[in-house]
């Protein structure tokens, strides 16, 4: 049943990486090239590995440490039994005493079993659209996804600067939000929307006004499969103004698994 437990958190784990700047360096680099982002993407999992490896075995090797004291115990109490004689209330103790420690180490094991599954299960991202420079975006003629290209988070890589796109990679109960600052001029007319695989989930918009400067934010909690994808929408003909005040924001965390 170890090993099986070992094999099954070195799968679960095999592809989950903890992103760096040299990371997000590269997703960018590698952004036109298919072939590119697949060769990173097999280095990337080859790194992982190493480390998932070393995980496990260190895990592996409690589990041993666990058994072992399991045995020992056991070993004890067959012993002590021996030498009571068959008194019935000492027998009655040792068999909860030997009980209560079989108990114990399956608890001890499920704590180091969650905790090493909890580590892999991080997912959190940040980013504005402009890396650089200020200005409108947009106006484009069909709705067309936002790529906000600075990023501040990145945990668990699930967010691509270049497509602007979030794909779930793992099964749970997620946060989003985005905010939206309008064209400066002529009249404001900014509409942005949040969108789940093609469906639209929740807009904000300011298309009227003799003022400017406006901005708005939006949220919602939503459950997710592996391989959703969502992004945040500008609509067709509008557009949305930042600079290095970073107005336009999206963000995202995983609440929960399920």
């Amino acid at each position: 049943m170890k090993q099986i437990a070992v094999l099954i958190l070195a799968f679960s784990c095999a592809v989950c990486e903890e992103p760096t700047n040299e990371n997000v360096d590269k997703v960018r680099q590698c952004s036109g090239s298919t072939s590119c982002c697949d060769i990173y993407s097999l280095t990337s999992i080859s790194q992982n590995l190493g480390a998932v490896g070393e995980k496990v075995a260190n895990m592996a090797e409690k589990i041993t440490l666990l058994e072992a004291k399991l045995q020992n115990t056991e070993k004890e109490v067959l012993e002590l039994r021996s030498l009571t004689g068959g008194n019935i209330k000492q027998m009655i103790s040792l068999d909860v005493m030997m009980c209560y420690n079989s108990s114990l180490y399956k608890i001890l094991l499920l704590v180091c079993l969650w905790s090493f599954d909890a580590g892999t299960h991080q997912v959190a991202f940040s980013a504005t659209l402009r890396d650089s420079g200020n200005g409108d975006i947009g106006p484009f003629t069909t709705n067309t996804p936002l790529k906000y290209k600075r990023i501040f988070a990145n945990t668990g890589n699930s967010y691509n600067a270049a497509t602007g796109i979030f794909t779930a990679t793992v099964k749970g109960t997620y946060f989003f939000r985005f905010s939206m600052f309008n064209n400066l001029s002529p009249t404001p007319n900014s509409v942005v929307s949040l969108m789940k695989n093609g469906e639209r989930l929740t807009s904000v918009w300011d298309t009227a006004g003799a003022d400017s400067h406006d901005m708005g934010s939006n949220a919602v909690v939503i459950a997710l499969e592996v391989g959703d994808n969502v992004y945040v929408d500008l609509q067709a003909n509008r557009v949305v103004f930042d600079d290095s005040m970073n107005y336009n924001t999206f963000s995202s965390f995983l609440l929960f698994t399920v």
